[in-house]
């Protein structure tokens, strides 16, 4: 049985992990206001604010919805919403496997894609499985990034595919890639994509984004149960009434949403991009020169690079000197690859500066 351990005080450290993120000081102060009232009309000032500058930032015309969650629930919510029967789910790592799972055990007939832990999704493989199924899918569900091997899936390339197939919905995990990943959702045919504000937007962990097609709206109206708390209807029908969320929010970090949103903004998506891809490149050639990379080439993740231990440091050990030294945090490899990998997150609003600093405090503490 897990026993109370009291909560002291501790520095502060500088988080370089695939989630969360750094978060600015006024997104933090912005979060002290005096509470108010769910259902007054600075709510909708406020939920309008937020959901229609995701829709600028993220150029998109879709609908879009923020609720108070982890990322999780929009597992659940688009299975329940989407799948009717049967779903295709193309699994390249723990993620993946997870979110095949959640339909698993929401009673769905589920089909997978299985790859190699660092191996990408093929879009050659979807094509083929869903050519080999008499009966069709309801849907194909991608993580887009995979957290724990830092694998970058081509769901433009998947998107292609089953713009052949249109009575499948395709659905992205996106939870660790939006923000900082630029994603056309339009003309990729993506039916559901969505991620948790922690990740790349930079923000304190609670809220959940979904973007959603209007063929997934149309698809969750004809099925006759979905999910209550993510029902795209209940959630969409709500915001078109009276401009505010079904339950109630969380309204300290919605107040946060709307000042780190303002930021995404004023830099822009594609510059938001740019400065994550000179992130990536710097982070994986580092790892190239001192140990090497456990993606497969060409499909490296642009917010989390996974460096392959080659030199076979001791992971854990220079996890904890390097933040007790550096106040820096880093994170080790997932599940079954925690010690012959280490992870370092590029994400939000980090630099490639910042992440120089913590490459310069792995060198010295592990002596390359």
């Amino acid at each position: 049985m897990t026993e109370k351990r009291e909560y002291g005080e501790y520095p502060e450290k500088t988080l370089y992990l695939p989630g969360p993120t750094e978060v600015r000081e006024d997104v933090r102060e912005a979060m002290c206001q005096p509470t108010f009232g769910h259902r007054s009309g600075r709510m909708t000032d406020l939920y309008t604010t937020i959901v229609e500058d995701t829709k600028d930032f993220l150029d998109t015309d879709n609908d879009v919805i923020v609720l108070s969650a982890s990322g999780t629930e929009f597992w659940e919510a688009t299975t329940l919403n989407l799948v009717e029967d049967r779903v295709l789910c193309a699994c390249s790592g723990a993620f993946g496997d997870r979110q095949a799972n959640v339909a698993e055990r929401l009673g769905k007939t589920v089909d997978r894609i299985e790859y190699e832990w660092g191996r990408a999704v093929k879009p050659g493989d979807v094509r083929a499985a869903l050519e080999a199924s008499e009966e069709g899918y309801d849907a194909v569900m991608v993580v887009m990034n995979e957290t724990s091997t830092g694998v970058r899936n081509p769901i433009e390339g998947i998107g292609a595919v089953l713009a052949e197939y249109p009575e499948t919905c395709y659905v992205v995990d996106a939870i660790s890639a939006l923000g900082g990943d630029y994603v056309d959702i339009e003309a990729v045919g993506i039916d559901a994509i969505f991620t948790s504000v922690q990740k790349a937007f930079a923000m304190p962990p609670g809220l959940a984004v979904c973007v959603i097609s209007e063929d997934a709206d149309e698809r969750e109206r004809e099925k006759d149960s979905a999910s209550w708390y993510g029902g795209f209807q209940r959630c969409l029908d709500y915001y078109d009434r009276k401009g505010q969320t079904h339950s109630t929010p969380a309204i300290p970090l919605m107040l946060a949403y709307r000042t780190q949103m303002k930021h995404m903004l004023e830099e822009g998506h594609h510059e938001r991009d740019r400065r994550h891809r000179e992130m990536a490149e710097y982070t994986r050639e580092w790892a190239r020169e001192h140990f090497g990379l456990f993606p497969e080439a060409g499909y490296e993740s642009r917010t989390v690079t996974c460096v392959e231990n080659t030199r076979g440091i001791d992971v854990a050990a220079t996890i904890e000197e390097v933040s007790e030294r550096y106040d820096m945090v880093f994170s080790n490899g997932y599940g079954p690859i925690g010690e012959e990998t280490f992870r370092i997150g590029h994400m939000g609003e980090h630099t490639v500066e910042s992440v120089e600093a913590l490459t310069d405090a792995i060198e010295d503490v592990a002596g390359l």
